[in-house]
Order: C-alpha cells, then structure tokens, then sequence
C-alpha cells in the first residue's frame, strides 16, 4: 500500500462520462484506482480518455480510500476554469505526449 504522485500538470479522465460532466455542468469528480496524490487547490490540464488536452480545472478536493469492495481508490473533485482554445489542445496535447503519454514504461 502506498501513495503515487500524479503528474504536476495532468488530470487524466478515463471515463468519457466524467469528462462529460465536468464540462457540461462546470463541476465534476473522477475515480482512479489505487491511492494517489492530487494537487489540491492547484489549477491542472484536463486530458480526454484519447489523451487529447480539453480544459483548464482546479483541483478542489482529493480523497483516498479504500471502498466497499476492499480496492484503494482516490475521488478527485474539480471546478472547470475554462475549456482549452484549439490551438492550445493542440500543443498541449502534443506536449504530453512527449513528456508523459508517448513513453513505454518498464
């Protein structure tokens, strides 16, 4: 059992829905599995499930815990600062891809 720190900038969403949420209605929570770090308070890009760069968001609230079913897991709540321009999701999305998504890991 133990921590894993996020990327400092990266929101990764996993659900199409959650992402959806998140952009429809301003405030949105994603689940991921496993105890991890988030950056409360801190403002984060918001990446699609394709890893494509959607969204300025601020972290509000990240809790880890352990559910019903025995799995560690950490709920991330956050407010939508403002959706990205084109060009903006383009670089950001290609920058990612460089520094986080487009490597292979052992």
């Amino acid at each position: 059992m133990g921590f894993q720190t996020e990327f400092n900038s990266v929101c990764k969403f996993k659900s199409e829905q959650e992402l959806y949420e998140l952009l429809e209605y301003g405030r949105g929570k994603m689940v991921k599995k496993q105890f991890r770090v988030f950056p409360t308070g801190q403002k984060v890009i918001a990446y699609a499930p394709d890893n494509r760069a959607v969204a300025i968001v601020r972290i509000v609230a990240s809790i880890a815990e352990i559910n019903f079913q025995g799995e560690e897991v950490t709920e991330v709540e956050m407010e939508l600062i403002r959706k990205l321009t084109d060009e903006e999701s383009r670089v950001q999305t290609a920058l990612a891809h460089e520094m986080f998504f487009g490597e292979q890991q052992a």
